[in-house]
């Protein structure tokens, strides 16, 4: 839900409390306090990068009604009700399976065994094409 200026209840020492809807709990109405690096952090979570666009889902996929609506469309479409579950293989596993491509294999020999040694930060956007 978006935050509009009713929600926030009150902004004092470096603190926001604003009002929520608990869905997990009945929908109701409850109150939070945030640390405003917390609030602003949470707040920016929501701010698309630029050239990005919002969409909303709407009918049988808005989040009100999706569940229900859509075991309602499985069960017009005569499909197995428990086909939306999740696949039990990994998405390594279903790669492998369908196109052939073991991502766990060397890309170059095609012998070697891949092995997750760490990730790599992400590039951030000022240094990624420094040419000085």
């Amino acid at each position: 839900m978006a935050l509009s200026n009713d929600r926030i209840l009150s902004i004092h020492n470096g603190q926001i409390t604003l009002s929520y809807r608990d869905r997990k709990d009945g929908d109701r109405k409850k109150t939070i306090t945030l640390d405003a690096q917390e609030f602003i952090r949470r707040f920016l979570l929501h701010v698309l990068p630029e050239g990005f666009m919002r969409i909303r889902h709407f009918g049988f996929l808005a989040n009100r009604s999706k569940k229900q609506a859509l075991a309602q469309c499985r069960k017009l479409l005569k499909l197995d009700p428990a086909s939306h579950l999740s696949p039990k293989q990994s998405a390594k596993d279903l790669l492998l399976e369908i196109t052939g491509i073991d991502l766990s294999r060397c890309p170059y020999c095609q012998k070697g065994t891949m092995i997750l040694v760490g990730d790599l930060p992400p590039l951030s956007s000022s240094s990624r094409w420094d040419s000085s």
